[in-house]
């Protein structure tokens, strides 16, 4: 049988969830994409839609994942760049670690874009595509709030523990900061209490997001403050650490009996999280819709690479220490047992069927 050049683009197309396909895009040349762990499935999904629509874009694309290991990123970069990739999308796993492979980058005039976490400490980032991370924070606050009025309306203060992201990821301090927007005031106003007295990133940080991390802290926060009072609020800013904070305090026995479970936040919107909301455990996640980013993300290289300026709508927020990156941030959704269908399956991000 023989492929028309249309007969050859098609079946890329179904092949998109492949790392690398040069033999269909030769004409754009091969974009590098750096992911930091296929551990989450927010990061599998990353890849597969960019994939996607750059192949759809005219591209070959070389996908890699690092599993959380810096060196492996490294080297995957480092190659690369030596293969010849026209631009470099990374979501870095330390976001500082990455100024020397930058450095040959622009040697080669590799455009860079740092894609959802920020690369800090180089000048050779050309542009960032996020979402909204201050706003992220802030949607995990009014979520927590709003939980705390449903399920507890007859206590005050209420009792809550708070969790930040891995410190190597500057999204982490702005999830946390625009948490705490909201939730400051009212530790302030003694609305809210922390009884283990937990706060600021350098201590309710949690190194590379890892759910049992959060679990082996969560439980000794429960022994150490919990004997004789009720836990009512978790400030959780991903659904892979919310997911072992909720194995933790129902493991002491809340979400039976009267011991109500206590509200807990997340974001990514992952299965086992839905999952967990549909069942009435975790009570909120943040929608961040990959597709969307993945779709900013091609336009951004696409234009760099034809020597135009990409669309952004943030030239002031993201200082990586060297220079204020330009960035293009898209909306977060606050998802919970309201609107989880409407959002999620609605848009097709999920069928009914996953969920079940």
């Amino acid at each position: 049988m023989i492929l028309t050049r249309r007969g050859l683009m098609a079946l890329a197309g179904t092949t998109a969830a492949l790392s690398a396909l040069p033999a269909f895009a030769q004409d754009k040349g091969t974009i590098g994409i750096a992911m930091p762990t296929k551990s989450s499935s927010r990061w599998i999904s990353d890849g597969e839609s960019m994939v996607k629509a750059f192949q759809e874009a005219g591209y070959a694309t070389d996908l890699q994942y690092a599993e959380d290991d810096i060196p492996t990123q490294l080297n995957q970069i480092e190659n690369m760049i030596t293969s010849g990739v026209k631009a470099l999308v990374i979501a870095a796993i330390d976001g500082t670690t990455l100024s020397n492979a930058l450095e040959n980058a622009a040697a080669q005039g590799i455009k860079v874009i740092a894609y959802d976490r920020l690369i800090r400490d180089s000048a050779n980032v050309d542009y960032y595509a996020t979402f909204d991370n201050f706003k992220v924070g802030v949607q995990q606050a009014e979520s927590l709030v709003k939980g705390l009025k449903e399920r507890f309306p007859d206590v005050k203060p209420w009792n809550v523990e708070l969790f930040g992201g891995s410190p190597d990821d500057n999204n982490a301090f702005f999830f946390y900061n625009g948490a705490m927007s909201i939730l400051q005031p009212m530790i302030d106003a003694g609305e809210i209490v922390i009884p283990s007295g937990q706060m600021g990133m350098d201590v309710v940080g949690t190194l590379r997001w890892d759910g049992a991390v959060a679990q082996a802290r969560m439980d000794n926060l429960l022994t150490s403050n919990y004997g004789d009072k009720q836990l009512h609020g978790v400030l959780s800013p991903y659904d892979g650490l919310s997911i072992g904070i909720l194995s933790s305090v129902k493991g002491v026995g809340y979400g039976s009996g009267d011991l109500k479970m206590p509200i807990v936040t997340g974001q990514d919107a992952e299965i086992p999280s839905v999952k967990s909301m549909i069942a009435g455990e975790q009570y909120s996640t943040i929608f961040k819709d990959t597709r969307e980013l993945a779709k900013v993300t091609v336009k951004m290289v696409d234009a760099v690479l034809a020597g135009g300026e990409p669309e952004i709508n943030d030239t002031s927020t993201y200082d990586n220490g060297v220079k204020v990156v330009p960035s293009y941030l898209l909306e977060p959704v606050s998802v919970d047992i309201s609107n989880y269908e409407e959002v999620l399956v609605g848009s097709g991000y999920y069928t009914a069927d996953q969920l079940k």
